[in-house]
């Protein structure tokens, strides 16, 4: 490590046309400290650290690495300076072990006319590596074999072995449990104690609380604010990120829950063959499923949907057994999913937001075999105004818009189809707090309008704030529901090791 080392850049701006993605924006960052960057989608986070990473250049501003100036810097030039990122989709080989995908491309060699890999040097030095972040796996484990949170190390790993001076992490907890976020924040903590400075990006604002040294606010492509030591908070965050007090407000709870609709009686799933599941979800309520990773509660949620068969048990709609033989069963039943991956599972990007809303019900926009694209965009526009899809008409990509944005685009094509059941799977993974308060609200108005509502969560405070009861799941089964007045995050985190309250 270089004494010394700082990375600051000192007012950088970038222009698109008609858009004004960064203003005159400095942010410093030195060797051991962990800054924060935050602020919702769309304030400028992302083109920041593209221009720190060289993919993009400023139009003015400079980026001063330990005293020496740069206009901009190319991918290459960032990389020999120590710049690395680890993103929120992971980049590597699930058929390739650990040691493989750390070196790949610069493995050790040895001398000789072939130049064979090394083995015995490149498991050695990626050993070591491991064993300064504390990972419980080999370099010779399948990348496949390993955990979200093992293989984000994995990367950690990567950009180790190119001597990092700086690592840039983007949302790296966005999809992980409790347990596993705390395992990676500590690991973000034994970089800085190492002489490492790093960029921490996420909307969690209580990891920022508990990871950083000092947070910068971007707002609209401009610097809203910075905040250093006990200065640190939700709130002050949130001000600074809206431009005025924003609690993310939870509903208040069904007062009183209807009929049960969706019920599973001794249900298994193919993950848990002998574990059953039995589970009540009434119409008028927000049931939250809580559980460590791997727990089982995806794997439910797409019998429920019909994506998978169970493999023992009964299922009952409105109190009737029903065999959902596919998704498009669920569908026409009244049950709907909103699922984790709202990219890949959830939304066609390079069609519109009207193509969308209308693609799992073209009857109903159909004459004689013809899709009427007239009929089709008033029922987006309809969803748009109800739904507030920040959007300048519903005839753009669902690709362009935010995330917060596409999350209601899913809701509007399910809520166009009047819904009994909806599932939501991680439904404010990667989005803002200003959309995350609306979709919470919007939650609570298709329970309050006798909709059964589940959601699946990591976050737990998410799942304690928007649920009415909360179940929790343990190697394939229900370990216990909990009232609301039980539902904190103690008892949710016993019954998900399978401890009794």
């Amino acid at each position: 490590m270089k004494p010394g080392f700082s990375i600051s850049l000192s007012g950088i701006s970038k222009f698109y046309p008609g858009v004004v993605a960064l203003d005159d924006v400095s942010l410093k960052v030195d060797a051991g400290e962990i800054v924060g960057l935050v602020g919702e989608n769309g304030a400028g986070k992302s083109t920041l650290m593209r221009v720190l990473g060289g993919s993009i250049a400023p139009e003015r501003g400079k980026i001063i690495i330990s005293g020496e100036e740069y206009d901009s810097l190319t991918p290459s030039e960032a990389a020999d300076l120590g710049i690395a990122f680890v993103h929120q989709e992971l980049n590597l080989f699930d058929n390739l072990d650990v040691a493989a995908n750390v070196y790949i491309g610069r493995e050790p060699r040895r001398y000789g006319p072939l130049r064979l890999i090394d083995n015995a040097k490149l498991n050695e030095d990626v050993q070591s590596l491991l064993d300064r972040l504390g990972a419980a796996f080999s370099p010779t484990t399948s990348v496949g074999k390993l955990s979200l949170a093992q293989q984000q190390m994995v990367e950690i790993a990567k950009v180790l072995s190119v001597d990092a001076r700086l690592v840039i992490f983007d949302e790296p907890t966005s999809s992980l449990p409790i347990a596993e976020t705390e395992k990676l924040l500590e690991v973000i903590a034994g970089l800085k104690a190492h002489g490492i400075a790093v960029i921490f990006i996420s909307h969690r604002l209580h990891e920022i609380v508990a990871a950083c040294d000092r947070v910068v606010v971007l707002r609209d492509g401009r610097l809203a604010g910075s905040l250093e030591g006990d200065e640190i908070d939700h709130d002050a965050m949130v001000r600074l990120m809206v431009g005025r007090d924003l609690k993310v407000a939870y509903s208040p709870p069904a007062i009183d829950r209807g009929e049960a609709v969706l019920s599973a009686r001794g249900v298994r799933t193919s993950t848990y063959p002998y574990s059953d599941i039995d589970l009540d979800l009434h119409s008028g309520e927000i049931l939250g499923l809580a559980g460590l990773v791997g727990a089982g509660r995806t794997e439910l949620a797409r019998v429920l949907f019909g994506i998978d068969s169970p493999l023992g048990g009964a299922i009952r709609l409105n109190g009737e057994e029903i065999r959902f033989a596919s998704s498009a069963d669920a569908v026409r039943a009244g049950v709907f999913l909103v699922p984790e991956d709202r990219k890949g599972a959830g939304l066609l990007l390079d069609m519109t937001i009207a193509e969308n809303i209308s693609l799992p019900d073209l009857n109903a926009y159909s004459r004689n075999m013809l899709v009427s694209r007239d009929a089709e965009r008033q029922r987006a526009e309809r969803s748009r105004a109800d739904l507030d899809i920040r959007a300048p008409g519903v005839d753009i990509r669902t690709g362009a818009l935010s995330g917060g944005n596409q999350q209601k685009v899913v809701l509007a094509k399910w809520l166009a189809m009047k819904p009994k059941v909806i599932i939501f799977d991680e439904p404010t993974r990667g989005i803002d707090i200003g959309a995350k308060a609306e979709i919470y609200r919007l939650m609570r108005s298709l329970a309050d309008n006798g909709v059964a509502v589940l959601v699946i969560s990591s976050d737990m405070e998410e799942v304690i704030g928007v649920s009415d009861r909360v179940a929790v799941m343990h190697e394939g089964g229900i370990s216990g529901i909990l009232d609301r007045a039980w539902a904190n995050e103690e008892n949710i985190l016993r019954l998900a090791v399978g401890k009794p309250i």
